[in-house]
């Protein structure tokens, strides 16, 4: 009998993976802006806007602390 491969179980020994990203609470801050005109997916969009609404913010502003902050984190 052939054995079955479940495709939802690990594969190789487990390790923890530091999540390098912001959450959205800590991209509701403010600092100097510079307008520039992006186009982003739909799914994005509409995934800033609804936590946005949660943390009583504008998306524009996560957006761009998110951006801040992946700039910091890869300029050092």
């Amino acid at each position: 009998m052939k054995r079955m491969i479940d495709n939802d179980m690990p594969v190789g020994k487990m390790m923890r993976v530091r999540d390098k990203l912001p959450s959205p609470e800590e991209l509701a801050v403010s600092e100097k802006k510079v307008k520039v005109t992006i186009a982003l997916s739909k799914d994005s969009v509409g995934y800033f806007k609804k936590e946005a609404k949660r943390y009583h913010t504008k998306y524009q502003k996560m957006i761009r602390n998110l951006l801040d902050r992946y700039a910091l984190q890869h300029s050092q």
